[in-house]
């Protein structure tokens, strides 16, 4: 039996923005919805200083040329300096149009949480808010897709799930929609045609992420991590060229099991099934136990791959969770701007 949340467990729903059902027309019911309730309290929050809550470095290398008495020093480079034996200073100029990428893992297990208010639901709004947050400022949102086995990609590993698309990077209210429109159809189950089969290789995402991404960007790496190991190398590889942030979808039952009898817990990615009895008090401590070496461990790997981190839980407030994520990365700029200061 695979290390899954189990699934026949409730949890008390949280007051956040829900998901609507995968029909026609509900991607522009929730949009609205979210635009009224969540967007417009962030829209003020961004103003002016926006571009340093989600960005990469705003600069692109633009030419290598022979430093000048009036260059800054900083941007000397030091190795084509050596190569040529004469001082040259890179040349810059600024990015005014910034994108952002999603990486979604929409697995299985990512369906698991109370009903309306599961871990694909807080993606759905997740996504939703901070694609049009972005776009209302002219800057440009692009998504790759994985574990929906709505489709493979050209060229995949037989056997192996690949992306199921690549949504290219655009700036239009339409374009959000859309996203948001893939996002809420609904996924099939295990067992069922069409359905992804096996665990979840987090690893296929953050390789076509860095396949696809050629400009440095912001990257969201939306997922609960529940996964099969490998994926930590190919996301410090995406940390090194681009802004990443690791957005990591949990509901408290993975963590600690409530005593509620006889429940039967099935793998959300393979339909395995195991009944258990949650009043015995050693079991729910060995699940308990279990499930903190893992979070020391995921923690562990997302810091030791220089990614920032924002944890989304189901029973939490999407306002409230975004909110202290921006107040993070304010503070961050604000010590990064003293240190160049200094």
């Amino acid at each position: 039996m695979r290390n899954r949340p189990p699934e026949a467990a409730a949890a008390p729903a949280p007051a956040t923005v829900h998901a609507l059902p995968g029909v026609p027309g509900q991607a522009e019911r929730l949009l609205r919805a979210l635009e009224w309730k969540v967007i417009r309290r962030l829209d003020g929050l961004l103003q002016g200083d926006y571009r340093t809550l989600v960005r990469g470095s705003g600069l692109d290398l633009a030419d290598l040329r022979e430093y000048q008495p009036h260059d800054d020093v900083r941007h000397i480079d030091w190795n084509v300096t050596a190569r040529l034996a004469a001082p040259h200073v890179r040349v810059f100029t600024e990015d005014r149009e910034m994108a952002a990428w999603f990486l979604l893992d929409l697995s299985p297990s990512v369906g698991f949480g109370p009903e309306g208010h599961a871990k694909r639901d807080l993606l759905t709004g997740f996504v939703a808010v901070l694609a049009r947050l972005l776009t209302r400022h002219g800057n440009r949102v692009g998504a790759v897709l994985y574990g929906a086995g709505t489709r493979a990609a050209p060229g995949a590993v037989r056997g192996a799930r690949a992306v199921d698309a690549v949504l290219p990077a655009r700036c239009s209210r339409a374009h959000v929609l859309h996203l948001v429109h893939r996002l809420i159809a609904p996924a099939a189950p295990p067992g069922t045609a069409g359905a992804p089969s096996g665990g979840t290789e987090l690893r296929l995402l953050l390789q076509a992420g860095l396949s696809h991404l050629r400009r440095r960007s912001t990257v969201f790496v939306v997922s609960d991590f529940i996964s099969a190991p490998g994926w930590d190398k190919p996301l410090a590889q995406l940390a090194q060229r681009h802004d990443v942030v690791a957005v990591r979808l949990l509901d408290p039952l993975e963590l600690e099991l409530p005593d509620v009898g006889m429940v039967t817990l099935r793998d959300a990615e393979t339909g395995e099934q195991l009944p258990v009895d949650t009043h015995d008090a050693a079991f729910r401590h060995r699940f308990a136990r279990l499930a903190a070496e893992r979070e020391a461990a995921l923690r562990e790997s997302l810091a030791r791959a220089g990614a920032d981190t924002l944890e989304l839980r189901t029973d939490d407030d999407l306002l409230d969770a975004l909110l202290r994520f921006m107040d993070l990365r304010q503070r961050r700029v604000r010590t990064a701007r003293a240190a160049q200061a200094a």
